[in-house]
């Protein structure tokens, strides 16, 4: 049986002083190395056994080394990258129990450090303190268990700004903004989407703007304060939405990814403006950049946190990509 790793990369970006094409940084990369025509720039730093196939990983942002996954069993489990040496394991320092079934959804909470919601099959939320829960036998169960999808639970996000809200969406079309100081009743409990919710992402400089994608294909954007109505759906991917991020340096750029390998960029600034003909057949003014590198499913995506206009993105056939948009795509004064 085929061993199955988390890993820790590092990646070498280029300087401004090495001339190198930028298309060199755009082709698809294996796990070896950043392009082919200059040294490798990808390199795995660690290798921590897992024991199933990782569904998704995240790490703590007060504490990188910190990294939870979802198992393709019904555990969270938590694994402390300095301790780890490398292809070996003493295992994870927390098992968090308290789903039935596997799944996708994972959120650390920008703002109270340990805080961690988990979303699965089994259609509940989970809310865990890996700092001040109660543990036993190096296994956890959650402070809170949220009740309040009827399908899967696909993805799970904290709002950014009050510590204490939280969203989750699922496959019963449904997006609930929950508030874990009221773990039996949803603040607001919505249908979405025509089809099932696979993503949900709060703006990082607004409390009240969040973003959802859908099966339907569509990507919707909602104001907490009125969620009656969308305030505008972005159309232009030909399959499920599954992934979404905003920018961390702009607050009207967005990132989607979906099924049809494509992750598009989008500007919320860009809404409404006219359009010739010709552009219109590119897709609407809001859509900014296509990036269309991937063979295979995307199966997660970051923006980087240190560069503004710099993703990573991988798919389900192990390839990871490190890309840049052009200047000129996303600067108008170019």
């Amino acid at each position: 049986m085929e061993q199955n790793y988390l890993m820790v990369a590092s990646v070498k970006l280029p300087t401004d002083e090495e001339n190198v094409e930028s298309q060199e940084y755009n082709e698809e990369l294996d796990l070896s190395g950043y392009g082919t025509s200059v040294e490798t720039r990808i390199e795995i730093i660690k290798k921590i056994p897992h024991p199933t196939e990782v569904n998704k990983a995240r790490y703590m942002t007060q504490r990188p080394n910190i990294i939870a996954t979802k198992t393709a069993s019904s555990d969270v489990l938590i694994f402390d990258s300095s301790q780890e040496k490398e292809e070996e394991s003493n295992g994870p320092l927390i098992t968090c129990s308290g789903h039935s079934q596997e799944g996708y959804g994972l959120s650390w909470n920008n703002s109270v450090e340990g805080h961690l919601l988990s979303g699965s099959d089994d259609s509940l939320v989970c809310y865990y303190d890996i700092n001040g829960g109660t543990m036993s036998e190096g296994k956890m169960n959650p402070v809170q268990t949220m009740n309040f999808h009827t399908q899967s639970v696909e993805d799970v996000s904290w709002q950014p700004v009050k510590e204490w809200i939280f969203g989750s969406v699922g496959d019963d079309k449904m997006l609930v903004i929950g508030d874990i100081r009221q773990p039996n009743q949803p603040t607001h409990k919505i249908v979405a989407h025509e089809a099932e919710v696979n993503s949900i992402a709060f703006n990082p400089f607004s409390e009240f703007i969040l973003a959802t994608g859908s099966s339907d294909n569509t990507i919707s954007l909602w104001d907490l304060r009125n969620m009656k109505n969308r305030i505008h759906s972005f159309v232009n991917h030909t399959d499920s939405v599954y992934g979404l991020q905003w920018n961390p340096f702009n607050e009207t750029i967005l990132a989607s990814s979906a099924n049809d390998r494509r992750i598009e960029i989008w500007d919320l600034s860009k809404i409404g403006q006219e359009q010739t003909e010709e552009d219109a057949k590119e897709g609407p003014p809001e859509l900014l950049f296509i990036h269309g590198g991937h063979t295979s499913r995307i199966s997660d995506f970051s923006w980087s946190q240190n560069e503004p206009w710099v993703l990573s993105s991988t798919a389900d056939d192990n390839i990871i990509q490190v890309w840049q948009m052009a200047e000129s795509i996303y600067n108008d004064d170019f």
